[in-house]
């Protein structure tokens, strides 16, 4: 067996790399339970380096608590990837996009994200071993850029630390809500291999996992390094009972096949099919489809609302993603001296992610992009209007309409580390970050206009019959001759495959920094003990592009317009933090940073502050709190997004005030459809926050902790796109004279709604501004219990955490939405919990943990869905001291989501809280030689 260099062990180590990556070896924690102190060991490390500050120290809590969760409870609670183990923390509380979701396959196919306290992904800060990575290269449902954690190799993690609340002045940019740290393994204590294949009860999803990690002493060379590939087989909603069909809505009005083949006319009432007209297809969706009548295309006499669709059809799409990836992770030094170390560390993935989000559709759109549909077919002499969601036979097979991302992301840190001064009191360090996210994304579309000729053939003119249109539309309708036959004829996949077209993009991001930092344990000297000091500077530029297919840019694909975004910016900060020792049983941490940001020709700087307070009166016992402030430099996606264009709805407040203004604001309706112009503002300033913990731990002993902790945090100028109404409403209220027109506010609102020669809004201009303040507080409670019984020692760990407020107001004066009430239009939860029991008996180690989520808000959002709670459970045996064996069963109960009976789209449940994959296993077997 190699052994480590002397100057190398943990305590040296962590004084050397001054970073919050080297932190916390050989605490104990639990997936979401906050890790509390106890009294240290004589073996205890000299000094570690704990999130949240960069000085080394000897205690392991600071003013400010930490979850931590370390490899050995990730491979106990059964966990199939890092987004399931950070649902586990209790203060990640936001809703995130699952591998279910709609937007997510639209905006960032294969990526999820981490979002404590609810606050939003994009301000919680995610490093890889303390340092920043790469932002995914597309923005989280089209807004704000954020940290993709799907990509992070769970096998090659060895713990995961998560600080809650605002530490800007260390970390920087993004540290609002919190900051999530995986320390990846970088010990070396033999060569290590492990396989694990997992499998899900109900079918699919079958995955394989390898790993290995070694390393190698040569004199001053050394290192440590590992690789894991994963292969893991997609899941179809087809293979789950429970949301197999139509027919599972819990709604029976709901229950209605997928809209294959659909006809409806200028005011949208079904041309109805007819059997003959589905009998057509009737070899489509696994032979399901057939005659179905939806009654609000129907006027209740005549005409019925037939059309042609399967019940089956709408669960054609993926709710688990295949995912084939490789991951290689390296840490090297080459000591020049026992004073001085050069070091490299390297991550590099490949990842392949394919999922459905449902087969590709195609309805009539015009060379505008407009894709409402209506046309006048004189093949049956009135107006016309036909969509289609084509099945998979059509296809050649629902692999045709797969979305697929195939990334490259690496992050590479060459530097230097050492020591200097009189007895090797100073540390220093000096390193270059390169970190890059690439990827390749394609998705399935259709050509329009290929499409259009298919289907319609030529187009004839123009129709402005005012039997059809009224009088005052003014606009037309195109004119085709489409037999009805062909448009109820199925595809051949030959015919599929002509009109087919994938729009193809290369989003790429990348983020370069230099940073150099020294510091020391001992200052200077006070009454109380020495003071710890550090003292770091930064420089970088970060870049960012989506990489848009330039097809997609303009109306080329059906129903798909996209924008481009593409810039960059540079930066630099400085900082300072002390620890203080006030009196034997009183110290303090202080930290000051100041970031400068430069992009689009604009710069902003922000300083920001921490302070926390320790006192001990006793051993056992900890009071702390801790203040800090945050802020986020304005998006690189809300800066630089393009012009695009979408549809939406414009309520004319000018009209109506004219129209009854006694009665103004009252009820001034939706509006009408109107073109919406978006673009990004590179005049944005930065979010800002500030926050506050207070707690107290107490542990009596190594055996036994418990601590409780209180937050706030309070966001101001968060960015936010304009509402359509507010804009509306301001400038009607200008034109008619209720504010005064000259002020910047009107000028701005009359400049954004354009109005057409008869006074009509045709076109609105929005884009994100710093508007938004969010606040939200509560508890944090932890507790470990470890002791010996006559079968074997027994551990217990929970936690728990209560959201007391969350309110956020949009504009000011507004009133402030309650987040936490069921009629928000959000869905966070009020509580979470964990717990967890393990039982090590001679070579034999039991594990179960249970996860719990407070009741959360109904469809309709005027009541309340029932919690939840899933149960884990493992079982490991060691054959010797060289091989292991274990199997982990997830969601142990096979427990579904809570029935909502007004949740009546597919699935039928919340997907950012609940999945419906059920009941799943893991066999793990880890082999270890020297």
């Amino acid at each position: 067996m190699l052994k480590t260099r002397p100057y190398m062990s943990l305590g040296r180590l962590c004084k050397l790399t001054l970073l919050a990556g080297c932190s916390l070896y050989g605490l104990h924690g639990v997936a979401g339970a906050q890790d509390t102190a106890a009294a240290p060991a004589a073996d205890e490390p000299e000094t570690i380096v704990v999130l949240g500050s960069r000085i080394p120290r000897t205690q392991k809590e600071g003013p400010a608590p930490v979850t931590v969760i370390t490899s050995d409870q990730i491979r106990s609670g059964g966990y199939a990837n890092v987004p399931d183990v950070l649902k586990t923390i209790t203060a990640n509380s936001g809703e995130t996009q699952s591998q279910q979701s709609g937007n997510a396959a639209d905006y960032s196919p294969g990526a999820q994200q981490v979002d404590l306290r609810g606050l939003g992904p994009n301000h919680t800060l995610v490093m890889v071993n303390g340092r920043r990575i790469a932002d995914y290269p597309m923005p989280f449902n089209g807004n704000g850029n954020f940290t993709d954690i799907s990509n992070i190799p769970l096998g090659m993690i060895d713990q995961i630390e998560v600080l809650s609340g605002s530490a800007s002045a260390i970390y920087g940019s993004d540290a609002l809500a919190g900051v999530v740290n995986f320390k990846l393994k970088e010990r070396y204590d033999g060569s290590t291999l492990d396989y694990r294949y997992g499998w899900t009860e109900q079918g699919g999803g079958q995955s394989n996992r390898l790993n290995y990690s070694s390393g190698f002493d040569a004199g001053k060379f050394h290192g440590v390094f590992g690789g894991e590939i994963q292969w893991v087989d997609p899941i179809y909603g087809d293979q789950r009972k429970r949301q197999d069909s139509s027919q599972d809505s819990p709604d029976a009005a709901y229950r209605l096949p997928q809209t294959n083949w659909q006809r409806v006319d200028y005011d949208v009432y079904a041309i109805d099919a007819t059997e003959a007209d589905c009998a057509l297809a009737s070899g489509t969706n696994g032979g399901q489809t057939h005659l179905a009548i939806d009654p609000d295309y129907g006027d209740g006499d005549t005409i019925l609302g037939a059309y042609c669709g399967g019940d089956n059809a709408i669960a054609q799409r993926t709710i688990q993603s295949q995912r084939h990836s490789g991951n290689f992770v390296g840490s090297f030094t080459y000591d020049v001296s026992d004073r001085m170390h050069l070091f490299t560390d390297i991550q590099f993935g490949l990842s392949n992610v394919e999922l459905v989000k449902r087969p590709t559709s195609w309805g009539y759109q015009d060379e505008t992009g407009n894709d409402v549909g209506d046309f006048y077919n004189s093949f049956t002499g009135g107006t016309d209007n036909w969509y289609r969601i084509f099945t998979p036979e059509e296809m050649g097979g629902l692999d045709k309409a797969r979305r697929k991302v195939n990334s490259t992301t690496y992050t590479i840190v060459p530097g230097v580390r050492g020591t200097f001064g009189t007895d090797d009191k100073w540390t220093y360090e000096v390193a270059l970050t390169a970190s890059a996210y690439n990827a390749e994304v394609i998705f399935p579309l259709i050509n329009v206009d290929k499409a259009n000729a298919l289907f319609l053939g030529p187009k004839l003119g123009m129709d402005t019959d005012p039997q059809f249109l009224g009088e005052d539309d003014g606009y037309g309708l195109p004119v085709f001759n489409a037999d009805p036959t062909r448009f109820y004829t199925p595809l051949t996949p030959a015919e599929y495959a002509s009109i087919a077209e994938n729009a193809v993009y290369h989003p790429k991001s990348s983020v370069t920094e230099l940073s150099a930092q020294f510091g020391t344990q001992d200052l200077f000297q006070m009454p109380a003990g020495p003071v710890g000091f550090n003292f770091i500077v930064e420089a970088g530029r970060q870049d960012y592009d989506v990489g848009t297919d330039p097809k997609a840019t303009v109306p080329h694909f059906f129903s798909w317009t996209d924008f481009t975004a593409k810039g960059h910016r540079t930066h630099w900060a400085t900082g300072a933090e002390f620890n203080i020792p006030l009196l034997s049983t009183l110290s303090s941490n202080v930290a000051a940073r100041y970031d400068h940001y430069d992009y689009a020709g604009h710069s902003v700087g922000e300083a920001t502050y921490n302070l926390g307070l320790e006192y001990r009166p006793i051993k056992s016992l900890l009071f702390r709190t801790a203040w800090g402030t945050g802020f986020r430099a304005p998006d690189l996606n809300y800066v630089y997004q393009g012009i695009g264009f979408e549809e939406g709805r414009a309520p004319d407040y000018y009209q109506c005030y004219i129209d009854t203004p006694e009665d103004y604001p009252g009820d001034c309706g939706r509006g009408s459809r109107v073109s919406v112009r978006t673009s990004g503002n590179r005049n944005l300033e930065p979010e800002t926050s500030e926050s506050l913990n207070a707690g107290v731990v107490w542990a009596p002993s190594r055996n036994f902790d418990i601590s409780i902790d209180y937050f706030k945090i309070e966001m101001s100028g968060e960015v936010e796109d304009l509402l359509i109404s507010n804009l509306t409403r301001t400038e009607g209220e200008c034109r008619n004279g209720l504010q005064d027109i000259n002020t910047p506010t009107c000028q701005d609102a009359l400049a954004r709604v354009t109005r057409d020669s008869d006074g009509d809004i045709s076109q609105v201009y929005i884009s994100p501004i710093n508007v938004a303040k969010e606040t939200t507080s509560g508890v944090d409670l932890a507790a470990h219990l470890r002791f010996d019984t006559p079968i074997g020692a027994l551990s217990l760990s929970g936690a728990y955490t209560h959201v007391a407020d969350h309110d956020y107001i949009r504009y000011a004066g507004d009133p402030a939405i309650d987040k936490l009430a069921n009629d928000s239009s959000y869905y966070i939860p009020r509580d979470k919990a964990s717990l967890s029991a393990s039982l090590k008996s001679g070579a034999w180690k039991f594990g179960l943990s249970g996860n719990y989520l407070s009741r959360l808000p109904n469809y309709d959002e005027d009541a309340w869905v029932d919690d939840y709670t899933t149960w884990n459970g493992s079982v490991q045996y060691d054959v010797n001291t060289d091989v292991s064996v274990s199997l982990a069963i997830t969601n142990l109960f096979d427990t579904t989501p809570p029935h909502d009976p007004t949740w009546n789209s597919y699935p039928y449940y919340n997907t950012s809280w609940y999945d419906g994959l059920g009941r799943s296993g893991f066999l793990q077997v880890t082999y270890k030689f020297k």
